[in-house]
């Protein structure tokens, strides 16, 4: 964050509370603040993907100036680019959810996890939700930034740390 131009104050930034609902967490643009719903999140690995999912929205929030309010497809994108990068649709994750197929599976997973969180803080149809997606779904689904890559596990999360650490130093060498 601090890297695109936006410092973060955990104080200041994050704030834990009891949410109603099943709702883990969310990014609250209007005071650039992530809450955390310590009432629904179970256990560490949980709490992780939590925070991943809404430090993307922040990120989003800094880097590309998002219209959360007005523009659906603009949350569609920062949705669909925080179910992929953030960890929720990890092999493990959809197993334990009974839901696994093998061809397409992470992509049709973002997909859906992405027009659940629109309708979560949304009032529009499903059917607007999944066209907003659809039309975002290429272009976003390929935005891997900050990571450089999807993080599937710790290995790649690793990768994606050192690629990040050393980035300036390969586009100097342009």
């Amino acid at each position: 964050m601090k890297h695109s131009g936006c410092a973060v104050n955990k104080e200041r930034h994050f704030s834990c509370e009891d949410c109603n609902g099943n709702v883990s967490g969310g990014f609250d643009a209007s005071v650039s603040q992530i809450v955390l719903c310590q009432n629904n999140i179970c256990n560490q690995a949980h709490m992780n993907r939590v925070v991943t999912h809404e430090l993307i929205h922040a990120f989003d929030h800094c880097r590309a100036h998002v219209d959360w309010f007005t523009n659906v497809r603009h949350l569609a994108c920062s949705e669909v680019r925080a179910a992929n990068l953030s960890g929720d649709c990890s092999l493990l994750n959809e197993i334990l959810r009974l839901h696994f197929g093998l061809k397409q599976h992470h992509q049709t997973c973002v997909r859906d996890r992405a027009i659940r969180s629109i309708l979560a803080v949304r009032n529009i149809s499903k059917e607007v939700a999944q066209k907003a997606v659809d039309e975002v779904f290429e272009s976003c689904f390929n935005d891997h930034e900050p990571f450089g890559r999807i993080p599937h596990n710790k290995t790649y999360a690793r990768y994606a740390h050192r690629d990040f650490q050393n980035r300036d130093r390969y586009y100097s060498n342009i």
